[in-house]
This record gives structure tokens, C-alpha cells and sequence, in this order.
């Protein structure tokens, strides 16, 4: 059996470190191994002792981690900026959103919401808080689909049978899910971009190859790689 990187990452991510999978092994001989969802579960297991080499999570996450001994702190590095968006089946129309009135109706519109975790993923806490900041938590709640992370969200709501559901998680995860597509980002003032950040634990098993892998993933070389995943230009 082939040794593995192991990693813990926010699902955001899953879809650029899959594309450089290929590299990373002709690079290293190793394979990527380990688990991508909420961020939140995700701190948690490094925290519990899973075994991990290198993590991506948000980077205010990532600056606890560090503060907690769990990670190296001069190998952090920035990734990009993820977009918390839109999503609908690929077979529905778009969804045409462009302030607080527009998204308020959009969401009211909606005979079901396909969400990440509310309580532990980035995507899904932020969702919670623009229901409640619309004023319409209460009348959508039992319209929430909540899933332990976005690419499960998408993939029910690109299976589901309801009539005009909506999805929002991280648009990278709406890109990398089959059956559904990004309809666009939320309005401004009601937007969140996200940066991502990764880092090598400080008991990893493969520290070089950790970085190597750091370094495939925010190499210059790779940009249009990014930003096909649905990574921003962190300057954006």
C-alpha cells in the first residue's frame, strides 16, 4: 500500500487538492488521504490527536490552531478566498439576486434550503446568520436541509425531488458537485469571502511533504487551477 499525506481540511478545498493529486504523488510517491468537511469538526479532530500532516481551514481557525501549539506557524500560507454563494439544480433556473429584498425573496421562494452545518462550517453558520439578519429564520427553518458539510448539501440538492429548492454553501463546493450550479454570490452586505490556510501540523508525520504540497497548491503556476475551483485572487 501506497504511504499517505494525511490531511484535515475544510471542504472547500477538496476539490483544488483533488486536481493535484496526480502531481503531488509523481512529486513525493505519497497519496492524500484524511477527511474534508466543517471546518469546526475538522479543528476538533486535529485537537483529538487524529493523525494529521498538513490541515486547510479557515485562516482565523488555522491562527488559533497555531496558538494552541497544534500547528507550525511559519508554514502558514494563504490558499484564496472562497465565496459563500448560490446554488440550483442544473436543470432549474438561476436565481437572479441582487440585494437584501431579492434574497429575502429568493429564500422565501424556496420550498427547501440545501445547507452545510449551521453550527460548525463556515458556510453554514454565515447562512444562519443572514436568515436571521433578513428576518425570515423562523419561516424558513423547517425548509432547512442541513448536512454535515457543503459537497453533501449539493448532492442532495442536485438528487432532490422538491419543487424550487435552493442551495448555499461555499461556491467551491457548488463547482465541484455534479448536478448543480453556482447562481451567483449573495449581495453585497450580506456576502462573505473567506480566506483559506494552510498549514503543516506540528506532529506531522511528513513535514517535507507537506510543505511540497502547500507548494502546489498556492504556486503561481496553478492560478487558473484556483480559480476554476472557485478560488479568488486574495487581493479581490
Amino acid at each position: 500500500m501506497t504511504e499517505a499525506l494525511n490531511i484535515l481540511s475544510g471542504g472547500a478545498a477538496q476539490g483544488l487538492v483533488g486536481s493535484l493529486k496526480d502531481e503531488f504523488k509523481t512529486k513525493t510517491g505519497l497519496d492524500i488521504a484524511g477527511e474534508f468537511g466543517a471546518v469546526g469538526a475538522m479543528a476538533d479532530k486535529l485537537r483529538a490527536g487524529m493523525p494529521t500532516d498538513i490541515i486547510i481551514l479557515t485562516a482565523a481557525l488555522v491562527g488559533r490552531l497555531a496558538e494552541e501549539g497544534l500547528v507550525a506557524a511559519p508554514s502558514i500560507t494563504d490558499v484564496g478566498l472562497v465565496e459563500t454563494a448560490l446554488a440550483v439544480r442544473s436543470r432549474d433556473p438561476k436565481v437572479n439576486v441582487t440585494d437584501a429584498d431579492t434574497l429575502r425573496a429568493a429564500f422565501l421562494a424556496s420550498d427547501a434550503i440545501f445547507v452545510p452545518d449551521t453550527k460548525a462550517s463556515t458556510a453554514g453558520i454565515h447562512v444562519a446568520k443572514v436568515l436571521d439578519r433578513l428576518g425570515i429564520a423562523g419561516d424558513v427553518a423547517a425548509r432547512l436541509q442541513v448536512f454535515p458539510n457543503g459537497a453533501t448539501a449539493m448532492r442532495h440538492l442536485a438528487a432532490s425531488d422538491f419543487k424550487r429548492p435552493i442551495g448555499c454553501t461555499q461556491s467551491t463546493e457548488i463547482i465541484g458537485a455534479e448536478g448543480v450550479v453556482l447562481s451567483g454570490s449573495l449581495p453585497r452586505g450580506y456576502d462573505l469571502a473567506t480566506m483559506y490556510t494552510a498549514a503543516v501540523t506540528t506532529k506531522a508525520a511528513h513535514a517535507h511533504q507537506a510543505r511540497a504540497l502547500i507548494d502546489l497548491l498556492t504556486s503561481a503556476d496553478h492560478q487558473d487551477l484556483r480559480i476554476r475551483a472557485g478560488f479568488l485572487d486574495s487581493a479581490k
